[in-house]
């Protein structure tokens, strides 16, 4: 059976929970089209998730990689299109704050998403969930990993699907940290759930 790596992360900033923590939770181990779920969480720590991430990869050896990531203030779930070769924002959780060094000395400055985001986003809004392709991922954790994966599979020229997705807050989120757009938990968690089932679906590249 083929295997699918779902990562989320873990709480940080002002966000003492993190709704992609418990969608990978939630997720792993559930079998869809010949495909297992294998989930990870990883750290908010700019020296640690990017390497995590790639450990994962090499011990899984997935077919599909999919990033999760909480955009506290957005309304939609957004497939990320582009990855860009840049740390910077806020402190991570061990304190360090990067100020727009290159991830990858050698990698290009930016790199696109290979997972199938525009029929993802098709199928999202047509199950009544809100989304919207995104231009940007900011060049926090989030952008971090997705540069991370995208230049991993690019350097060895292995055309399997990965990429990044953006998810809202939760109510419990929501509740805890003040005036931010939510959905419920188990809504976040099937919007995922189908994002992956139409990943799985959609051919990739040849």
């Amino acid at each position: 059976m083929k295997k699918i790596l779902l990562t989320g992360f873990e709480p940080f900033l002002d966000f003492p929970v993190n709704p992609t923590m418990q969608i990978a939770e939630e997720l792993d181990g559930e079998k869809m089209n010949n495909h297992e779920i294998i989930s990870r969480v990883l750290p908010v720590d700019f020296q640690k998730a990017g390497k995590e991430l790639l450990t994962h990869i090499e011990e899984t050896n997935p077919e599909i990689v999919i990033a999760l990531g909480l955009a506290g203030g957005r309304p939609k779930i957004t497939p990320e299109r582009i990855a860009i070769n840049c740390n910077d924002g806020p402190v991570d959780n061990r304190g360090h704050k990067p100020d727009g060094e290159r991830i990858c000395s050698e990698g290009p400055d930016g790199l696109f998403s290979t997972l199938p985001i525009k029929e993802i986003t098709a199928a999202l809004n047509g199950a009544s969930f809100p989304a919207e392709i995104s231009n940007s991922a900011g060049a926090y954790l989030c952008n971090n990993v997705m540069y991370h994966v995208l230049y991993h599979f690019h350097r060895k020229k292995d055309h399997k699907k990965a990429g990044f997705i953006h998810i809202p807050a939760s109510h419990e989120l929501a509740i805890k940290h003040g005036n931010i757009p939510s959905w419920s938990q188990q809504d976040l968690t099937a919007a995922i759930r189908l994002s992956i089932q139409i990943t799985t679906d959609t051919p990739g590249e040849t």
